[in-house]
């Protein structure tokens, strides 16, 4: 049984972080073969889910990087590897010493809460009214966070100078492992997510692999938090726009995302 994982930003999903039209008539070509495709993402089921709805991920998903396996036939959740409240503490303190609002992400009985203080910059602001208001996510002040919330990861944004004071900080704990990037909102800006160390995409595909059945793993990715389910993929395949270390890591690289490029590589893959 062939299993594909993908990747989404970077990958799957195309400029305008969405699936294109012609990706998802190549994903119904896929399920009209029965061929079992799922996704593996660093973004949180809140944020994904809004991007998959309407185009028939029925298998179990993987989150936050392997935190969050979530299964939509049976409503399944599965958490793993959740902050301790030493580790929460640890990346609050770093983000306020730098000014930087911390967005602590919480699962509380199936539904998502995000924990934050007040807002400090505008590109802040912004993301909350932008992305986090009208969504399903609660938005509760971070100072009536529980000792014993189920804490997925801590996102933030902000300057790019400042981000990296943050990430040099929180980088160095041996429980805490960071991945930052630039923002669309500019080259001034970048985004950080923190989450647990023992959590990654090869953990959670692992996890699928055997609860499926699965005798071949097929993996797509772009970035650094894609090479650990490359390492035990069968196949993987990286974009023109991954990261060089993601491309050398590949079995093979395929056409760049913003053109398409995993669903001509799958047409021709599986003759579809």
């Amino acid at each position: 049984m062939d299993l594909i994982f993908f990747d989404l930003d970077g990958t799957l999903l195309n400029e305008s972080s969405v699936i294109s039209p012609f990706t998802k008539e190549t994903l119904g070509l896929l399920k009209d073969r029965n061929i079992a495709y799922t996704v593996a993402t660093g973004r949180t089921m809140l944020s994904a889910r809004m991007i998959l709805q309407g185009h028939d991920f029925d298998l179990p998903q993987i989150y936050t990087n392997g935190v969050t396996i979530w299964d939509p036939l049976s409503s399944q959740l599965t958490l793993e590897n959740l902050l301790t409240t030493d580790e929460i503490a640890t990346v609050i303190d770093a983000a306020l010493s730098q000014g930087i609002t911390p967005f602590v992400h919480a699962i509380e009985q199936a539904n998502h809460s995000i924990y934050h203080a007040a807002p400090q910059h505008r590109v802040e602001r912004d993301l909350i009214d932008k992305h986090y208001v009208g969504t399903e996510a609660k938005l509760l002040p971070l100072d009536v966070l529980p000792n014993d919330s189920q804490v997925t990861n801590i996102s933030m944004i902000g300057s790019a100078a400042d981000i990296t004071k943050v990430w040099r900080r929180v980088n160095s704990h041996p429980n805490l492992v960071t991945y930052s990037g630039p923002a669309i909102e500019g080259d001034s800006y970048r985004w950080m997510d923190i989450h647990h160390c023992l959590a990654s995409k090869g953990a959670a595909v692992n996890t699928l692999k055997k609860q499926l059945g699965a005798s071949n793993i097929i993996c797509f990715g772009d970035g650094d938090n894609d090479l650990s389910m490359f390492e035990l993929a069968d196949e993987s395949y990286a974009p023109q726009n991954a990261r060089d270390s993601v491309k050398q890591s590949a079995s093979a690289v395929i056409g760049h995302n913003h053109e398409d490029g995993i669903a001509h590589f799958l047409r021709e893959r599986f003759a579809l």
